[in-house]
């Protein structure tokens, strides 16, 4: 890596968006090599302030880089993602890396095989330098946990990442990760996007197949959690969504549904809803501000864009608190019995507040599965209307560490600031977050695109058009 002491070299080189790494590859104006030892440079000077890495995979990383290099020397253009450094959250399968899901109960926890979702993307030619860091079992909107401690934001230290996805969020947005993917139950990739500054995709359920993610998505997790691409661009998110999709019988939300194709002007036939407050969780002004901005520049793009917010969004906020509150508390209770204090302090949190939550009864369940299907018919009728929806990702910009949790007593309650993402992994929409607007304080606020099931690819014709205009920029601890 001695080449690559120039510090300026290393930021021109890790600022590259995944699909520009993959031209002046091809171009042979960038080698595998010499991208891989910027990211792990880059990794080397930020990591240790912002924490994101459960593990960096450097070794192996460099020799899969002298691969691709040699291969390119072949001729060996063809594939899409070829040299791109990635990272993948650590709570999927990576061969050889620990995947513990930021809890003591999986400590030591080592993959013996790639999950579905990361075989693809190394077929494509990206390379895993690493994986990220989680919260436990992925149970909350911040990221810190009893093995590896807490991830900072990198635009404020003091303030988190989000999450779940949080270390995949932070290591992105400052240039240690080209791209890599996310989970997403409750707002798991969007709200970390949002936090962060970059952009990211929670799929239709199946879209891209969790195999090989824990904790599992079966029976109800199946609904509404998804797998899905985070990266600083919309065209990168494409990329991954290109290389990653399609059926696999591993999950069981998984259907050979192919990919459409929306360009830009058959977008513009879609006609745009959008709402500021979802009337339950008032969002700050300048949440509020960048809805306004990211309406007015898709208008004046030449779209139909009018004021609309979907009917019944309380209800579907109340049944996701209880597919994912009470159904996880359940799972979880006999996990967690006579280890408590293995546990996070988030972790107890959620066990309490989940303990005064009414049982979760099979009547309660089968109620919450037919009003959910009741529900979501009702929504998908409206957005016949408007095909696609704009909101707020969450209620805040990125909250400082003391302040996320569950419960009233926090200034960040979950079960209050992050029903606009809840929403729709009830749902079962796909919605891409793209960067929008700042706070005061200088903190990214990004904006949610929101379409119908299967319709990826009209919301990222639309989300392209923001990225255009707005966008990620690079945050100050980079």
């Amino acid at each position: 890596m001695e080449l690559l002491k120039d510090t300026m070299r290393v930021e021109s080189i890790t600022s590259l968006p995944a699909s520009g790494i993959v031209e002046l590859i091809r171009q042979r104006k960038l080698s595998p090599v010499e991208v891989m030892d910027a990211h792990l440079l880059r990794i080397e000077q930020l990591n240790p302030r912002i924490n994101a890495f459960v593990c960096v995979d450097g070794e192996r990383a460099q020799l899969e880089a002298k691969r691709a290099e040699a291969a390119l020397m072949r001729g060996a253009e063809g594939k899409p993602l070829l040299g791109v450094p990635i990272t993948i959250k650590a709570c999927i399968d990576v061969q050889g890396l620990t995947c513990e899901a930021g809890s003591r109960l999986r400590g030591g926890f080592v993959a013996d095989r790639d999950a579905t979702l990361v075989a693809r993307l190394k077929n494509a030619g990206a390379i895993v330098i690493g994986n990220t860091t989680t919260p436990e079992f992925l149970m909350a909107y911040h990221t810190e946990n009893v093995l590896h401690g807490r991830t900072n934001n990198p635009w404020d230290l003091t303030r988190t990442p989000g999450g779940s996805s949080g270390g995949e969020a932070a290591a992105i947005a400052c240039g240690m990760s080209a791209a890599g993917i996310g989970s997403d139950g409750g707002g798991s990739i969007r709200v970390p996007a949002h936090f962060c500054g970059i952009c990211g995709l929670k799929p239709t359920p199946g879209r891209i197949p969790a195999t090989g993610h824990y904790p599992p998505c079966g029976g109800p997790f199946s609904l509404i959690g998804v797998v899905g691409p985070m990266a600083r661009t919309i065209e990168d998110l494409q990329l991954l969504l290109a290389v990653t999709a399609g059926y696999d019988h591993g999950d069981p939300a998984s259907a050979p549904v192919p990919l459409g194709t929306t360009d830009e002007l058959q977008a513009k036939k879609l006609r745009i809803g959008y709402y500021e407050e979802d009337g339950y969780s008032s969002p700050t002004e300048e949440t509020r501000a960048a809805i306004r901005s990211a309406a007015r520049a898709l208008q004046q793009a030449g779209f139909e864009v009018e004021a609309f917010r979907p009917q019944a969004l309380d209800q579907a906020r109340e049944l996701w608190s209880v597919l994912f509150v009470d159904a996880s508390a359940m799972v979880l209770k006999p996990m967690v019995e006579g280890r408590e204090g293995d546990i996070s302090n988030n972790m107890k949190e959620f066990l309490a507040l989940a303990a005064k939550r009414p049982s979760l009864t099979g009547d309660r369940l089968l109620h919450t599965l037919l009003e959910r299907d009741r529900l979501r018919f009702d929504v998908l009728a409206q957005m016949e209307q408007f095909p696609i929806l704009l909101s707020p990702v969450c209620s805040t910009p990125a909250f400082p560490h003391e302040d996320g949790g569950w419960g009233a007593a926090r200034a960040a309650d979950y079960l209050r600031t992050m029903t606009y993402s809840q929403h729709y992994n009830l749902l079962g929409n796909p919605a891409a977050v793209v960067p929008i607007g700042k706070s005061p304080e200088g903190l990214p606020i990004g904006v949610q695109i929101i379409g119908r099931p299967y319709k990826e690819d009209e919301v990222l014709a639309v989300a392209s058009v923001l990225d255009r205009q707005f966008g990620w920029l690079e945050p100050p601890v980079a």
